[in-house]
């Protein structure tokens, strides 16, 4: 066998890969966009009825597309964490956990931020809808059972830059 062969035989065998590699990152790309948090953070106080607040560093999803997604196929979520839902105008809202793996409490908060509903520890991977209970604008997911341990009840005020924002006159 000549070497001008055996390089024409690792041109197509690097060829076929090299497109395999494309085809393949053409699929895993928008896995990998689902799985990456979004860039829009702002941090959210809750003030609670006791006297207390609760802190959290939040993702802002506000674009259909970026609610659609939220926190599915994600695995874990640090315990100060959480995405808030920012639904752009107040009207009754219906949460699932198709492709969450994460258990979740869901607070359904209205444009003056007022905890309206609390959806607590959400089953992962379920298609059971979660009403808001009420017209809200937002909602604000965190960690499964974190609303009952550190003490968020429905009247409760959440604020944040959205918050303020979308209760701006």
């Amino acid at each position: 066998m000549s070497p001008l062969r055996s390089t024409g035989r690792i041109d197509v065998i690097l060829r076929r890969t090299l497109l395999k590699s494309a085809v393949l990152a053409l699929f895993l790309s928008p896995v990998a966009a689902q799985t990456a948090e979004l860039p829009n953070r702002e941090t959210l106080t809750i003030a609670k009825a006791d006297g207390g607040a609760a802190k959290f560093t939040v993702e802002v999803a506000a674009t259909e597309d970026e609610r659609r997604i939220g926190l599915m196929d994600r695995k874990s979520m640090a315990q100060e964490r959480g995405m808030l839902f920012d639904f752009g105008e107040t009207r009754p809202v219906y949460m699932w956990m198709r492709n969450t793996y994460i258990p979740l409490d869901m607070l359904f908060i209205d444009e003056s931020g007022v905890i309206r509903h609390i959806g607590a520890e959400t089953t992962p991977l379920s298609d059971a809808i979660i009403d808001s209970h009420a017209p809200v604008r937002f909602v604000l997911e965190i960690n499964g059972g974190m609303a009952s341990k550190l003490g968020i009840a429905v009247g409760d005020r959440a604020s944040s830059p959205s918050i303020t924002k979308a209760s701006a006159p």
